[in-house]
């Protein structure tokens, strides 16, 4: 029994290949196909953002003048974090009644998103082979590029929209032909081209920001994981086996503070970007 396991074991390599394996609607024919959506990536995406905005909902709820218990004053903590940055960058009181909100749900959503990293490697994927019989599944969305860069350009676009309600469809046009170096005709083909740039940069560095170490911390677990299954397997090197023990819980502690520290990023460079559509250059 025990050669026959081990002849049906996967390799290292074939185990992380499985493991970095979307559940798709249809097999990927190229690197850029828009018509293959992660249907795994979508679930979780949408299931945790319902599952943060029920938390925000509950604790304005149970919301009390007196003394809060523990959930409402973390809760109480994060609004005020989070507004006092915005008032800090965004300065129109009007796009802030809006912004603020926007930026507390983007670090609620994004913090739960990179939290499923934290669940072990194998969990998720085995209860779905053993119950639902589906070939892949990733559960960290965060670590799927399509989801990063939907919401960097859902960032992108918001800030577009206040490009054009704070200085009109004229003011903003004349801004992209106009800056950064100058309001002289023969400069206008580079201003205009450097506003591009500055809008496709931002939108990509910002959502490959996110899905960079993301992807990595995912990597990073399913190494840990395989000195795990090489003891399992041989049954001998005791060096594995605490390797794997230490390793994981150093790695997941450490992982707390990158998964929040991402969400704060993510959260603080969209605050920045949409102060920065209320700028005239």
């Amino acid at each position: 029994m025990t050669t026959e396991g081990h002849e049906h074991a996967p390799s290292a390599g074939e185990y992380i290949i499985h493991h970095l394996h979307h559940l798709q609607n249809k097999h990927q024919e190229g690197v850029v196909d828009f018509s293959v959506i992660n249907l795994d990536s979508v679930f979780f995406t949408i299931v945790l953002g319902v599952v943060g905005c029920w938390l925000l909902w509950l604790a304005a709820r149970k919301a009390t003048s007196g003394r809060p218990g523990r959930f409402q004053a973390a809760v109480e903590i994060l609004v005020e974090m989070v507004d006092s940055q915005a008032k800090g960058i965004v300065h129109n009181a009007q796009s802030r009644r809006l912004v603020a909100p926007l930026a507390l749900t983007v670090f609620v959503w994004i913090f739960l998103l990179n939290a499923m990293d934290m669940l072990p490697v194998d969990l998720l994927p085995w209860v779905n082979e053993h119950t639902l019989g589906l070939p892949y599944l990733r559960v960290v969305p965060t670590a799927d590029l399509s989801i990063t860069m939907g919401l960097s350009l859902g960032v992108l676009l918001l800030c577009l929209f206040y490009n054009v309600k704070i200085k009109g469809a004229g003011g903003w046009v004349h801004e992209l032909f106009s800056a950064p170096f100058g309001d002289k005709w023969f400069l206008y083909p580079v201003n205009f081209a450097m506003q591009l740039i500055e809008f496709v940069a931002k939108t990509v560095s910002h959502g490959m920001r996110l899905f960079g170490n993301m992807y990595a911390g995912e990597l990073i677990f399913m190494l840990i994981a395989l000195m795990g299954g090489a003891w399992s397997l041989s049954g001998t090197g005791i060096a594995l086996f605490l390797g794997h023990i230490i390793a994981g819980s150093v790695w997941t502690i450490f992982h707390i503070l990158i998964i929040t520290l991402q969400a704060f990023v993510f959260m603080m460079l969209t605050l920045v970007y949409v102060g920065q559509a209320h700028d005239a250059h």
